[in-house]
């Protein structure tokens, strides 16, 4: 007979690998959407300037820790929204070697038509789920998260 830890350990393992579903699922629509507007626009720039619509002004290693993703990949994907006039970096005045990273108008504007289909997304995903039930799975999977810490 499986013990208690064993079955708290596979039931964890299944709601990490439902979340993983789930979130390659919404990237695969709000991708199909993003298309549509644009092209060339992928949904890990749209993910960057997503964060810098929350929080503008962040360096790159803090969106690379929001993102997941390695120094490399942040460097070439901020050049990316650079050179499509979308971010700017400007230089801390504490410390030139540490860039801030700012959205544009023209990269507000594309949040701004973005982030409705996301919701909207969203949206469709807690279609019969109370709001009490998405709190409690939110605080569920932030103390996971805390205990990996």
């Amino acid at each position: 007979m499986p013990s208690k830890q064993n079955t708290i350990s596979e039931l964890a393992l299944e709601l990490g690998l439902a979340m993983g579903e789930m979130k390659n699922r919404l990237r695969q629509k709000i991708q199909a959407k993003i298309n549509e507007y644009e092209p060339d626009l992928s949904f890990e720039l749209i993910e960057i300037l997503g964060l810098l619509s929350r929080t503008d002004g962040i360096n790159q290693q803090e969106i690379g820790n929001k993102v997941s993703k390695d120094k490399s990949s942040i460097t070439y994907l901020i050049n990316c929204l650079v050179k499509r006039e979308l971010v700017k970096r400007i230089e801390n005045e504490n410390d030139r070697r540490n860039k801030q990273i700012f959205l544009t108008d023209k990269g507000k504007k594309i949040v701004e038509t973005v982030y409705p289909w996301a919701l909207e997304l969203y949206g469709k995903a807690a279609d019969d789920i109370s709001e009490t039930e998405i709190k409690n799975a939110l605080l569920l999977v932030r103390k996971m998260t805390s205990n990996l810490d």
